[in-house]
């Protein structure tokens, strides 16, 4: 896990707070351009149902305790990365294959929505609301070729960074690197 940038970056924290115990390098923070940035990589949880799911789980309420913190700032923040959840079933190529994997549950889908309910936005979703795009693909099967893919990766903004976002479509995005993420992605 990392975070590039251009212009001076400080490292506000490692790890995602509310655990002592663990060491895992899933959660990096730090500000540049003024803003605030969350690298994630939420656990996968596979197998469904066990430990891993458990821990997936865990970590998930303590992104949205942390999350909440951050949102009350009022500050520009961006949570990016690879947060292993398949919103809907516009992020997922065939739903029915998914229905008891970790990245598809429902109570992960759930726990995507209530942190979105803290007033989070998903760039990706705003700027298409109703395409079927994704950031991940199988190697098997030509699964890229097909489209057959997944939508892992999220980019939450803040109501400040998301204001520029409506306004300026990706324009603005440009000082954080979303532009080179997005749209890749899209096409």
């Amino acid at each position: 896990m990392a975070i590039l940038s251009k212009k001076e970056i400080q490292e506000v924290r490692r790890g995602l707070p509310g655990d002592p115990e663990d060491f895992h390098s899933r959660y990096i923070e730090a500000i540049t351009y003024q803003k605030v940035i969350g690298c994630i990589y939420l656990p996968n949880g596979n197998p469904y149902p066990g430990p891993k799911f458990d821990y997936k789980r865990k970590w998930f309420k303590r992104l949205t305790a942390h999350a909440k913190k951050l949102m009350a700032m009022e500050l520009p923040v961006l949570l990016v990365g690879d947060y292993n959840v398949m919103p809907t079933t516009l992020d997922v190529y065939k739903p029915e294959k998914y229905l008891e994997n970790a990245l598809f549950r429902i109570e992960i889908r759930q726990a995507y929505q209530r942190l979105l309910k803290q007033g989070w936005t998903d760039a990706l979703r705003t700027l298409f609301p109703h395409e079927a795009i994704y950031t991940f693909w199988d190697y098997l099967r030509f699964a890229y070729e097909r489209n057959a893919g997944l939508r892992l990766d999220h980019f939450l903004l803040s109501p400040l960074v998301a204001d520029s976002l409506k306004k300026e479509g990706l324009t603005n995005m440009y000082e954080v690197g979303i532009k080179q993420v997005i749209m890749p992605l899209h096409g």
